[in-house]
């Protein structure tokens, strides 16, 4: 059944018709998704059992991805015993996006019925002790894009939800990844993560401002997905792979080059992560 509440206003009829058209390829309903990032999404996917790929571009109404590492499919199967719904690519505000679109998969995944959701990103590191490889478990978020995916979402009752975001990251998703990163040799921290608009890297005087605003780590998605996520009640688990050091730590240029190369070399541990994760959710 179709949780109805999902269905917004202006999005209601696109979120209704992309769910009927995912449905028409799968026979079992997913209870987690995971929404995966540069590095990330290969990995996780390598792993899912009896998969079935649906691509973005197959299904009607769904925007497109155009980002170098986000291949835009959904992989529905098993992993680690669990139906899954691995989301290999996300979009994000500076592709041009509306905002309700950039977390149109967080509807979607809602409208199937899903509750626990693990979201990862690629993050430039601000705390200075972070190094390019280390994974930050996200235990809190700043939103520093001047726009919220809840505006105007108004009730059937026409009234507006005001959504706590006491604890946008669940207490024992973080307790259980420190415990994994650790048998998996992997350096981790709890961090909190920023998120600007993009599509350009940070300033070193922005950098400097996101530290004493108490940002470890800055990237270009998650935060708008999680808040979505947390209006629809779900549990979230979030994670970022610091692939370079922000703008001003280090005397060299960033690029998406760096950020792919270094995913890439952290695929391992990113696997090992994911594959005891959800096998203990």
């Amino acid at each position: 059944m179709i949780n109805e509440k999902s269905f917004k206003k202006t999005s209601e009829k696109q979120i209704e018709k992309i769910v009927n058209q995912i449905k028409s390829n799968i026979t079992v309903a997913p209870e987690i998704a995971m929404f995966l990032g540069s590095g990330w999404g290969e990995v996780t996917a390598s792993l899912v059992e009896n998969q079935i790929v649906v691509p973005y571009s197959s299904i009607k109404g769904m925007p497109k991805c155009h980002v170098v590492g986000h291949s835009g499919n959904f992989i529905f199967g098993k992993l680690a015993g669990k139906n899954v719904c691995i989301m290999q690519g996300r979009f994000h505000y500076y592709e041009g996006h509306d905002i309700q679109d950039t977390v149109i998969l967080v509807k979607i995944m809602n409208a199937l019925g899903v509750k626990k959701l693990v979201l990862s990103n690629a993050a430039g590191g601000i705390n200075e002790s972070y190094k390019p490889g280390d994974i930050m478990i996200i235990g809190d978020h700043i939103n520093m894009l001047g726009a919220n995916p809840l505006i105007g979402n108004v009730e059937d009752d026409g009234t507006i939800k005001f959504t706590d975001m006491s604890e946008p990251y669940n207490k024992e998703y973080i307790a259980k990844l420190k415990s994994i990163c650790a048998k998996a040799g992997a350096k981790c921290h709890v961090g909190t993560y920023l998120q600007t608009s993009g599509p350009n890297y940070e300033t070193p005087a922005e950098v400097r401002a996101f530290r004493t605003l108490g940002a470890d780590a800055v990237g270009m998605s998650t935060v708008c997905e999680v808040i979505m996520a947390r209006y629809y009640g779900m549990e979230v688990a979030g994670l970022s792979l610091i692939t370079n050091m922000a703008a001003g730590i280090l005397p060299k240029p960033l690029s998406h080059a760096e950020v792919v190369a270094t995913a890439n070399e952290c695929k391992p541990k990113l696997k090992e992560i994911i594959l005891n994760f959800v096998s203990n959710m």
